[in-house]
């Protein structure tokens, strides 16, 4: 097997995140389920942008996200999403670019325009988001190029681009020719709602070995099984998969590998300020760990440590360095 150009090649929703704080009634006003994600059409996304208070605008996507915090930590990462040639659009390629991840997917000329996420941010650190796809739904087996594919060690995919069918057909292309390279592909169940969705599909995603491993937090983990019973969605998943993390939030995370169950603490945080991007952080230090070699405990020691910095300020993408937090805490030479 040739040696990886990437370490880790995301593959999302390229999206703009226009970010809030709310108060829990102004969730209630405007019909929103607080902690979700919820898909929007344009005229939608007119009205909440008109009723939110002041915002901050990040380059975000659930993937996109992850591949940067890969960057943070010294990782060569790269991302694949669809954007439209417009302002936003623009804003995201030079941020993602910025951070140090690898982009060349070609913006289209015409169509909706590039995707942005509503995320209104309670007081308890807790956040609503309302997605329109926008340009990001348009990803095309055609946006994917087979050599980046057969040059990058893992393949990240997130959920929320299940969606979409032509997207859904971008994937398993993805997919099949990492594993025809010999490359490992990865999941990330996104939402128990898109898990709602999706079950089916996502089941026979990992019994056929179409994925390799799958991230999950508790309520991902609940809805895929149907079962209130953590132990017994627990087995289920090491029955169908590999390898499978389970998130905690502050219980940590659960490793589920071929050499049993690893239960790996959370990182000690001073103050919730913002969830957003916990799960896509988390699985960033965790992948940078599969990457490098290092065992379940260290991989999901390293999640924990970037999603920990995550949460304590506003937005989905990391502030200090990955990795001089990771060399502080002795994760990494």
């Amino acid at each position: 097997m040739a040696s990886a150009r990437y370490d880790v090649l995301g593959i999302g929703n390229a999206i703009v995140d226009v970010i809030a704080r709310a108060e829990e009634d102004f969730l209630l006003r405007h019909g929103m389920r607080k902690g979700t994600m919820a898909l929007i059409d344009e005229a939608r996304a007119q009205a909440i942008y008109d009723a939110m208070g002041p915002a901050v605008e990040a380059s975000g996507g659930s993937a996109a996200n992850t591949t940067v915090g890969l960057a943070s930590l010294g990782a060569r990462a790269a991302f694949v999403g669809k954007i439209k040639d417009d302002v936003l659009g623009r804003a995201f390629a030079h941020d993602i670019r910025a951070a140090g991840v690898a982009f060349g997917s070609a913006p289209a000329a015409s169509g909706p325009s590039t995707g942005r996420c509503y995320v209104l941010v309670t007081p308890d650190g807790e956040r609503t988001m309302n997605t329109y796809l926008g340009a990001a739904q348009d990803l095309q087996p055609g946006d994917i190029d087979a050599e980046t594919i057969a040059a990058s060690a893992v393949i990240y995919l997130e959920g929320y681009l299940w969606d979409p069918k032509n997207a859904k057909d971008a994937f398993l292309k993805a997919a099949k020719i990492a594993h025809d390279a010999g490359r490992k592909v990865a999941l990330s169940l996104s939402d128990a709602f898109c898990v709602d969705r999706w079950r089916d599909e996502f089941l026979q995603l990992m019994r056929s070995r179409t994925v390799d491993l799958i991230f999950a937090n508790e309520a991902e983990l609940h809805s895929l099984y149907q079962s209130s019973d953590f132990d017994a969605a627990v087995r289920a998943l090491r029955a169908d998969i590999d390898i499978a993390v389970v998130t905690r939030s502050e219980k940590g995370c659960l490793v589920i590998g071929p050499d049993g169950n690893e239960a790996v603490p959370a990182f000690p945080v001073e103050r919730v300020v913002d969830t957003t991007g916990a799960g896509d952080l988390f699985a960033a230090g965790f992948l940078y760990g599969l990457a490098r070699g290092a065992d379940d405990r260290t991989c999901g020691r390293l999640g924990g440590l970037a999603a920990a910095e995550v949460i304590q300020h506003l937005g989905a993408r990391p502030e200090a360095s990955l990795k001089d937090l990771a060399r502080e805490n002795g994760l990494i030479d």
